[in-house]
């Protein structure tokens, strides 16, 4: 730092208390402290900088008047000041009675013979709110800029996932700016043929002159407008729609291609038709909302709930039509939404008309976080014969009836529950009396004939020589 050239001439005979309105004048807050660090004296600009409390100061020692990770800062002014001239500058913060903290930028310099030191305070508020006001435009800015990065990630993603060819054309020159998937497999050029190119060179000679003719009235009147045109000569006819959209300083054609006759299955090529494989599944498939409401079906589906049309079980919930209401489709519920697929699921299947159907339903989830969940339906007397598993092999156990339990009636179940009882005392029966039928008949209270007919229904044994069918000799 340099001083003045001749102060003594420039400043005259200044007495100490010129000097000290010069000080608190130049300073937002002086300080007067000794050689230990005391504060004798202070000066502050109440209407620049105010400490709550800074009138008890005097007496204390500097250093108690900072925040804990100030101290090192003042001990290294007051070292500084006391070897030399003057120290370099030093930010330190003061605690207020609210509980925020004053930031002061402070230098010392010692003065007299008595080693007493001058601190020197700039108000540092100022700059500060001004420092936390750029930080918060700057994470505002970042914010912003996260916010358009998503709009522009979605807004990608909806234009390549439309299955209707759509084209951002410029406004200027009527170039093809972008293409979507179905726009690009339309016009048959590959990954970017028709990306630069005028809109009006990429369709037929017919077509080319409405083309001009839309986008013209579109650009003049700034409205949206749509003309029906021939795009290929092997195509049918498509509704071409523009809009007008601003980009900046340039303004942009949003164009949306609808075929007229048929849709687009012929003009686009498209993958699989998931809906026509669906709908020749033999096995019943449906689709519902996360609550269970049906969305679609298949007509396997409808056969099987005796329901005529689609439009009488789109909006009612799956339950309607499983086997134990209010049981079945909330286990299938929250497995989805737990491990998001279930696998063979047993249960019934009412008919609107009564009848009952067993099933087993396998189901998946769609990811997302609304998703779509796909239940599968296939009939088990395909695999066990018109009457039923339960008719094709009778329950051997206890665990057996138990699995049956929802996916018939509790009459059903009564009965064969009776029927494997009595299976295995006329099996015990026989075992007991060595095979005896006519011991064993006589042990359980039956006739001879009635033993033979529970025989042959049972399965247990083959009629013996002599034996006619209606178990006489």
């Amino acid at each position: 730092m340099k001083n003045f050239a001749a102060p003594q001439e420039s400043l005259g005979n200044l007495n100490a208390e010129a000097a000290a309105r010069l000080i608190a004048t130049a300073a937002d807050i002086a300080i007067v402290v000794d050689e230990d660090g005391m504060i004798r004296d202070l000066a502050v600009d109440h209407r620049e900088f105010a400490l709550t409390g800074h009138e008890q100061w005097l007496g204390r020692r500097w250093i108690d008047t900072v925040t804990s990770e100030s101290r090192p800062k003042i001990e290294a002014l007051m070292k500084e000041a006391m070897g030399s001239e003057r120290t370099r500058w030093r930010q330190v913060n003061h605690p207020t009675a609210t509980g925020t903290d004053v930031p002061v930028l402070y230098s010392c310099l010692r003065v007299g013979f008595e080693r007493r030191l001058v601190a020197f305070g700039r108000d540092l508020r100022t700059i500060s709110s001004l420092q936390q006001r750029l930080i918060e435009a700057q994470q505002k800015l970042e914010r912003d800029y996260t916010r358009l990065r998503h709009l522009e990630t979605r807004y990608r993603l909806l234009f390549q996932l439309s299955d209707e060819p759509l084209l951002v054309i410029d406004g200027a020159t009527d170039k093809v700016l972008e293409a979507n998937r179905a726009a690009l497999r339309m016009f048959d050029s590959g990954t970017r043929g028709i990306v630069g190119r005028a809109f009006a060179q990429c369709v037929a000679d017919e077509a080319s002159q409405e083309i001009d003719r839309l986008l013209a009235t579109v650009r003049a009147t700034g409205r949206a407008d749509e003309a029906e045109v021939k795009l290929m000569p092997d195509s049918g006819r498509w509704k071409v729609s523009a809009s007008l959209l601003r980009q900046e300083s340039a303004w942009v054609f949003l164009v949306r291609l609808l075929r007229l006759d048929g849709g687009m299955a012929q003009a686009v090529e498209r993958g699989p038709d998931y809906a026509a494989v669906a709908a020749a599944q033999p096995d019943a498939l449906v689709l519902t909302e996360p609550d269970g409401t049906v969305i679609s079906c298949n007509p396997a589906f409808l056969e099987l709930a005796e329901v005529p049309t689609e439009d009488q079980v789109r909006g009612d919930t799956l339950d309607r039509w499983l086997g134990r209401p209010g049981v079945d489709l909330r286990v299938l519920l929250s497995n989805l939404r737990e491990h998001g697929t279930v696998r063979l699921f047993a249960t019934t299947l009412r008919g609107d008309y009564g009848s009952e159907t067993e099933v087993e339903i396998s189901a998946c989830a769609t990811p997302g976080t609304s998703p779509t969940y796909a239940f599968s339906m296939r009939d088990l007397r395909r695999r066990f014969g018109a009457a039923g598993p339960e008719a094709a092999v009778m329950p051997q156990s206890a665990e057996q009836l138990g699995e049956l339990v929802g996916r018939v009636s509790l009459k059903d179940l009564v009965r064969q529950t009776t029927d494997m009882i009595e299976k295995m005392y006329i099996e015990a029966a026989l075992e007991m009396t060595g095979d005896n039928r006519a011991s064993a008949a006589e042990m359980l209270g039956l006739s001879r004939q009635s033993l033979y007919v529970k025989l042959r229904r049972y399965g247990l044994r083959e009629l013996g020589d002599g034996e006619d069918a209606d178990g006489t000799d």
